[in-house]
């Protein structure tokens, strides 16, 4: 499967932004699909991701309620829907797709497919 994340940019603490991640290849159903962002001297984190049939979803505490990983399979595109925006979610975002178990699903090293990622900064 092939990824590629965009529509990041710049936004104002408070606003919004959704992130879209196109696939293509093989489809993205064989997949956990996995949203992570990395800022400058920290390590890759996780943020969002959803199983296989789209039918369970996991965010991570620090976006829980703000954020919402979501697909349109007509479109094969994952997206990440962030509400709320603050400075400190400022960072590059790389969508992910993984064939592990989805109890494996936080930790980065599972997923074997990345796409380059987008830039999101939120300005105070």
């Amino acid at each position: 499967v092939q990824l590629q994340a965009f529509g990041g940019g710049l936004v104002q603490a408070g606003g919004s932004l959704r992130i879209s991640c196109a696939t293509s290849g093989r489809p993205y159903n064989k997949y956990v699909m996995g949203w992570f962002r990395q800022s400058p001297g920290k390590e890759r984190e996780f943020v969002a991701c959803m199983s296989r049939n789209g039918g369970s979803t996991d965010h991570d505490d620090s976006v829980k309620g703000r954020f919402a990983i979501s697909r349109d399979n007509a479109q094969n595109t994952v997206y990440l829907q962030m509400n709320n925006l603050k400075p400190e979610d400022t960072a590059v975002y790389f969508c992910a797709a993984s064939t592990v178990i989805w109890g494996m699903r936080r930790a980065p090293n599972h997923y074997a497919y990345w796409g380059p990622g987008t830039l999101v900064t939120v300005s105070s």
